[in-house]
């Protein structure tokens, strides 16, 4: 009788665990849901603000159409996105297409002095500081969701129910190759 009791309290010590380490799997992939919920509103913010920025600026850039045209598509396919790491993708082109717009603005000092271009920018700059702060808090959430699904042991357990390494919110292929260029400093 011994033995057959020995097994059964090693079975369920073994249950126990891993249902341990699956409620902890969910726990950590919920928190990087939650962290992308936040990311979601300061999107949605960003996404409103768009439209007003290019009817803003549409008025000053005659010959800058198709920069206009790339912002509104780029709004258009993030908006539209379903998963997360499709929302990312095409959150990374909408910045590029944003810094596609900030490049083409520099040649219009009149829409620079524009009070309403003015305050357009400052929000944006605060969705952007804010969104900068979000992602960083989504990293977090999914770096610690990608350690538990690849360490042993929760990496058996993970790969039993259907757990993978998730995508982090990064820069974006354009944005990491300005970062990696060195700056350019002029004297005039």
């Amino acid at each position: 009788m011994a033995p057959i009791a020995i097994i059964i309290g090693v079975v369920v010590v073994l249950a126990l665990y891993v249902a341990s380490l699956y409620n902890g799997l969910v726990k950590l992939r919920n928190n990087r849901e939650n962290a992308f919920a936040d990311i979601d509103v300061q999107l949605k913010q960003r996404h409103d603000l768009i439209p007003q920025l290019v009817d803003t600026v549409k008025g000053y850039m005659d010959h800058e159409s198709t920069v206009l045209k790339d912002v509104t598509a780029a709004r258009a396919a993030a908006m539209g996105a379903g998963s997360i790491n499709d929302k990312i993708e095409a959150e990374n082109m909408l910045s590029a297409a944003l810094g596609g717009l900030k490049v083409a603005v520099e040649a219009y000092p009149d829409l620079k002095a524009s009070e309403n271009f003015v305050q357009l920018q400052e929000e944006i700059s605060d969705i952007e500081n804010k969104l900068s702060a979000v992602r960083r808090y989504f990293n977090s959430a999914t770096k610690e969701l990608n350690n538990a699904v690849e360490v042993f042991p929760s990496n058996i357990i993970a790969g039993m129910f259907g757990f993978k390494k998730e995508n982090m919110f990064d820069l974006g292929v354009q944005d990491r190759a300005k970062l990696d260029e060195p700056p350019k400093v002029g004297f005039n």
